[in-house]
This record gives structure tokens, C-alpha cells and sequence, in this order.
């Protein structure tokens, strides 16, 4: 195999062997940084002590929590199969999610660092069945030594975004190289079809996105009953998964907004809680009142602005509000799917960067189920008008409830498309058991 690759990847190859005695200065840094779980390190170094068990596995790989959500609607109809799931990622924030949303017979395990000798104990003590990698997290000694084992590989939700697609084509040998290994690739879009193909993908079939046919996130009634009760005749305003360089603008929004709403209550939900306190001190220094969730908070009467810097709640402030404005739009971030927020009865608002869900947004946009707003001034328009007219809310939602139907199914086509592998798994399965 090794002959054959790329220099590139040689190199990489190489590199990555050669900086495994610098691992634990690493991990200590990432430790520090509370990017790294101290009870699970071991499983970064393809150690685990969980055991494997018996049948086929599927493995199914995603970054963070956006992917790791995505898949959630695959992994229940996998289970109703019987097969065994190991799931994998990358962050601690979408490990607590695991926990929270996750049945308990789904297997998590953090990604192991991207070194030979970490993969091949991953691989050695799981021996996956069948893997399945989710967007574009393509790390390369985990595909080659995957390959190299001949463990079928599918690209599924695959997405090449515009912003990464240029920066692929200038090492175009490495990426085909990666991609040439995957036995199909299912895209997102059309367009991420045409890139993936571009790139070397060998077997691309367009099946859609799967962050439109996951469910409306859970949330706590008790906990739902209580926020409902304290804030109930105010008018809400939420911004969901809020990036730096947005609260800033939010706040300067609600400062306008309630001259002429004067009960007026916004929710910032940051994507990252930890920035919860610096989110706080902004609205403070504005002259603001602010209340934090993670310091188990309610917003009062006299509350401005509630900071819900606690992880897996969205499900609850959606529910809170028909008026939700969907972060990392206002920078260059990409936007995050509107998708949960308007199966729970929300109308959207978003900014102009919106690349990540480029053909979602524009349906919603066209057929009026959500608002873009470029600057302070239109995003206090549009949510001006939202909160003045409940009628226009309606019909936004019911517009944007009609898109998302139409643009859902994605799950359906996935599992057509994994049909013949999952059919092998449950023959395997049926000869185990016979």
C-alpha cells in the first residue's frame, strides 16, 4: 500500500509514527484546555476497557456533535436490527451528548489519535464489521490502515463544502487517495456529488442530508413547566448556538427591540457553554441585566437577557419561544441547521452565512418559512415584526414546516443504499446463531 501512495501521505505516514513520544505533552495541553476527557485518555491512544461484543459491529465515525446527531435516526434503525453500534468522536462535548440522547447498548469511544500504533490497537481490539465516516472527517492512517484490513467503508451525509472543496483540489493526489478507499460515498447535495467526484470519490450516489430527518430534540417537562412559569406574557426571542462576535450584536438587538416591547426577553443559547460567563460579562458591560443558567438561574422579571450555557437543552428553549434565531450565520461560521427549531413550531431568522446548509436556508428563505438579516438593522426589522405579528409567525412556520417535508427522506435513501451491507451483517448474524 504504501508504495502507492502519494507523497504526501507518505510523509504524513511517517510523521505521525515519529510523534507518538510527544503524545503526552499534547494530551496534558488538551487536558488543560478541558479538550480531553482525564477518566477516557486511554481510548485517544486506541486502549479501551470496554469490551467487544460478540456479532458483527457497526462503527460509525462523526467529529462532534453535529454529526454525531445526524446519525442518531441511522443508529435507531440499526438497532431494531440487532446490530451492535460503536460510535466515535472527537470532542467531549459530543460525548456528554452520547450520554444524554443515546440509548445505553450504543458504544462510545473517542477517536483515537490519528498514529499508526494508536489506530492499529483500535482496530485490533474492535475488528468493526463495517465502517461508516459521517461528513467529511477523514483522518488519514484511520482510512489506509482501515483499507488495508479490508474493511468496507461507506462516506455517509458526505459534504464538501465550497470553503474546503479549492483547498482539496491543490493536493488532489492525497484527497483521492483517501476517498478512493471508501466503497461509496452518499452526498448531501448534488453539488457535493459533483465534488466528492471531482476529488476521486469512485462510487457517488446523491441521497441527501440526514440532519433533516432527525427528530425534535428531547427536554425535561418538569424543567420546561418551571422556565414557562417565570417568563409567561413576555415576549421571547431565541438565538440558538451563538458564536463570538454575534452576542454583540444580539444585545445591541434586544437593547432596540425593547423600546417597543418592553417585557421583552432574549435567550442566548452559545454553541460552546463554556463561554457562558464571558457571554455574561458582555451583556453586564452593556448595562444589561443578564442571568446564567449553569449557575441554576431563572430569568426574573428584571432579567434582560438569559445566558442557557448548559449542553443538550436546545429541545427546551425551542419550545420556549416561536422566535428563534439560528447562530454562526452573522459570522463566517456557516450557519447551523434550523431544522429542530422549526419542528418545534419556530420561526427562523438567520444572518448571510449560511454555507453549511446552503440549499436548506435558500428553500426556506424562498418560500418564506425563514428571514435573512445582513446587519443590526435588519435582524431588529425582522424580529420586530415577528414579535408584532403572531399571524405572520404562522405562516412562516407553516411554510417552513412544508419545506422540510419536502426536503426530508434522506434516511430512507441512506439505508437503501447500505442495503447490501447490512444484508451481509444479518447473514453473518443468522450463521452465528445457527
Amino acid at each position: 500500500m504504501a508504495n502507492t501512495l502519494p507523497m504526501t501521505l507518505r510523509v504524513y505516514r511517517k510523521l505521525s509514527f515519529a510523534i507518538v513520544p510527544l503524545a503526552p505533552a499534547v494530551i496534558k495541553r488538551r487536558l488543560k484546555l478541558g479538550k480531553e476527557d482525564p477518566a477516557r485518555i486511554g481510548e485517544r491512544r486506541g486502549m479501551s476497557r470496554d469490551v467487544r461484543p460478540n456479532g458483527p459491529l457497526v462503527w460509525i465515525h462523526g467529529a462532534s456533535v453535529g454529526e454525531v446527531l445526524a446519525a442518531a435516526a441511522l443508529i435507531e434503525k440499526l438497532r431494531a436490527l440487532n446490530i451492535r453500534i460503536l460510535l466515535t468522536s472527537g470532542t467531549v462535548t459530543s460525548a456528554a451528548i452520547v450520554a444524554k440522547r443515546f440509548p445505553a447498548d450504543i458504544i462510545h469511544q473517542y477517536v483515537p489519535y490519528d498514529s499508526p500504533r494508536y489506530v492499529t490497537r483500535f482496530l485490533d481490539h474492535w475488528r468493526p464489521s463495517l465502517a461508516l465516516f459521517i461528513e467529511s472527517d477523514l483522518w488519514p492512517n484511520l482510512i489506509l490502515l482501515s483499507a488495508a484490513r479490508r474493511l468496507p467503508m461507506v462516506l455517509i451525509n458526505g459534504r464538501m463544502s465550497h470553503r474546503s472543496f479549492p483547498r482539496w483540489r491543490r493536493v488532489s493526489g492525497t484527497i483521492s487517495a483517501l476517498l478512493g478507499r471508501f466503497e461509496v460515498c452518499l452526498a448531501q447535495s448534488q453539488a457535493d456529488a459533483e465534488r466528492f467526484i471531482a476529488l476521486g470519490s469512485r462510487n457517488v450516489v446523491t441521497t441527501g442530508n440526514l440532519k433533516l430527518d432527525v427528530p425534535a430534540p428531547p427536554a425535561d417537562p418538569v424543567r420546561l413547566e418551571r422556565l414557562m412559569s417565570v417568563t409567561r406574557g413576555r415576549p421571547i426571542v431565541v438565538a440558538a448556538s451563538t458564536h463570538p462576535g454575534e452576542e454583540e450584536i444580539l444585545i445591541e438587538a434586544h437593547r432596540t427591540l425593547a423600546g417597543f416591547f418592553p417585557s421583552l426577553l432574549s435567550v442566548i443559547v452559545p454553541r460552546h457553554p463554556h463561554r457562558g460567563e464571558v457571554v455574561a460579562r458582555t451583556i453586564a458591560a452593556s448595562g444589561l441585566r443578564a442571568a446564567l443558567r449553569s449557575r441554576e438561574e431563572l430569568p426574573m422579571a428584571s432579567t434582560d437577557i438569559y445566558v442557557a450555557d448548559t449542553m443538550g437543552e436546545l429541545g427546551l428553549f425551542y419550545r420556549l419561544s416561536g422566535i428563534v434565531f439560528m447562530g454562526g450565520s452573522l459570522v463566517e461560521h456557516g450557519g447551523q441547521n434550523p431544522v429542530e427549531a422549526v419542528k418545534l413550531g419556530a420561526s427562523i431568522v438567520h444572518g448571510p452565512h449560511v454555507f453549511n446548509f446552503t440549499d436548506v436556508y435558500d428553500a426556506l428563505d424562498v418560500a418564506g418559512g425563514a428571514r435573512r438579516a445582513d446587519t443590526l438593522e435588519a435582524l431588529v426589522k425582522q424580529l420586530g415584526q415577528l414579535l408584532a405579528d403572531p399571524a405572520a409567525r404562522q405562516i412562516s412556520l407553516a411554510a417552513s414546516e412544508r419545506v422540510v417535508a419536502e426536503l426530508g427522506g434522506a434516511l430512507d435513501r441512506t439505508l437503501a443504499a447500505l442495503e447490501p451491507y447490512l444484508l451481509q451483517l444479518r447473514l453473518e448474524m443468522g450463521a452465528a446463531n445457527a
